[in-house]
C-alpha cells in the first residue's frame, strides 16, 4: 500500500475473529481451518494495478436492450446478501437497500430496467451468477484475478476498507497484533478470508454471513473479526462493547458487480449505466448519503476512465 492511499485510512470499529463452534454455548456454525492453511483464495493478487478498467463504454442509446440474456426479458435479477448495512441489506420495511443496491437501481434506471433482488450467501453468489441463477451479483464484489477466472466483473463502483474488529478492552489492536493465539473470524469466500489464510498465514473460522461472526465476537467466541470496513460499521451497535480496532484501504481491487463471464453485452450495458450515473453526481449523492464521513482517494474513481466526477 502506498502512502498516498494510507492518508485515506478511516478509523471505525472493526473485528477480526477465529470462530469455534460450542453448541453448549449456543454459539452459531462455523467451520474451522485445518492445521494446515488452506488456499481460500489464492491468487487474490491484492496488490497489483488495475488493468480491467475500460477506457471508454459504449453510449447508452447504443445498447440493445433484446441481447442482454437476462433471465427475465426487462428485468435484472440480482443476488445480494440481506445483512451486511450499509452496502447491502433488507431495511426495516422489507426492501433491499444500501448503498450498492440503490446505485444499482439507479444504473437500471439509466437503461430503462427493472431490477428485482433475491437473497443469498455469499459462499455461493459468485458461482450462482456463473451458473445464470442470477445476471448480476451485488455485495461490495472485490476483484480479484483468481475470481476473473470463474466469473465476469463491470468496471468498479467502490473502492475497499478492511477492518479488524475487536471488543473495546481486547488486547488486538491493530493488523499487526493478530497471531496464531489469536481466535480470527471471517466471511467464508472473501478477500478478508484470504487476507488472514493466505497472506497472514493464520487458521480462521469461516462464517456463512455478517450477523453470525458478529454475535461470535460480542459472545467472545472469537478475539476479532477481519471484515470490510463499511459492514463492520454497519453491524456495531452502541453499548456492544466492540470498535473497529484498525481500518486499512485497497483500491487496487476495486468492487464491482458480478455478472456471468461470457455476457458481455450486460457487463458494456452495466458500465454504460455506470458512466452515466458517475456523470450526472447520482454516485456522488448515493456516496454522500451512505458513506457520510468518508473521502475518496485521489488514486480511485468510479467508472471507467473515460468519466469524471462532477
Amino acid at each position: 500500500m502506498n502512502n498516498k492511499a494510507l492518508k485515506w485510512l478511516v478509523a471505525a470499529p472493526v473485528a477480526v475473529a477465529l470462530a469455534f463452534s460450542l453448541a453448549a454455548c449456543g454459539s452459531s456454525t462455523a467451520t474451522s481451518s485445518s492445521t494446515a492453511t488452506t488456499d481460500a483464495l489464492a491468487g487474490s493478487d491484492q496488490q497489483s494495478l488495475d488493468k480491467y478498467t475500460t477506457k471508454d463504454v459504449t453510449p447508452l442509446d447504443k445498447i440493445d436492450k433484446s441481447k442482454l440474456g437476462l433471465i427475465v426479458p426487462g428485468t435484472i435479477t440480482v443476488g445480494t446478501l440481506s445483512d451486511a448495512p450499509p452496502n447491502i441489506f433488507i431495511d426495516k420495511d422489507g426492501k433491499f437497500t444500501g448503498f450498492d443496491n440503490e446505485l444499482l437501481r439507479a444504473v437500471a434506471a439509466k437503461l430503462d430496467l427493472k431490477v428485482e433482488f433475491k437473497s443469498t450467501d455469499f459462499s455461493a453468489l459468485l458461482a450462482q451468477v456463473q451458473n445464470k441463477q442470477f445476471d448480476v451479483g451485488s455485495s461490495s464484489i472485490s476483484t480479484t484475478d483468481k475470481r476473473r477466472q470463474n466469473v465476469g466483473f463491470t468496471n468498479g463502483y467502490d473502492f475497499g476498507y478492511m477492518a479488524v474488529v475487536t471488543k473495546t478492552d481486547a488486547t488486538v489492536k491493530s493488523f499487526k497484533d493478530l497471531s496464531k493465539d489469536t481466535r480470527i473470524g471471517v466471511i467464508q469466500g472473501t478477500v478478508q478470508d484470504d487476507y488472514v489464510t493466505n497472506t497472514l498465514k493464520l487458521e480462521a473460522v469461516r462464517f456463512p454471513d455478517y450477523n453470525t461472526a458478529y454475535a461470535n465476537l460480542k459472545n467472545g467466541q472469537i478475539d476479532a473479526w477481519v471484515a470490510p470496513s463499511q459492514q463492520a460499521s454497519g453491524q456495531i451497535k452502541e453499548g456492544d462493547n466492540t470498535h473497529i480496532a484498525e481500518s486499512i484501504i485497497n483500491t487496487q481491487n476495486f468492487t464491482a458487480y458480478a455478472v456471468n463471464s461470457g455476457n458481455h453485452p450486460l457487463i458494456d450495458a452495466i458500465n454504460s449505466g455506470l458512466d452515466a450515473v458517475v456523470a450526472d453526481g447520482t454516485w456522488g449523492k448515493l456516496a454522500k448519503e451512505w458513506y457520510p464521513t468518508r473521502e475518496t482517494p485521489t488514486t480511485w474513481s468510479p467508472g471507467s476512465k473515460a468519466v469524471k466526477l462532477p
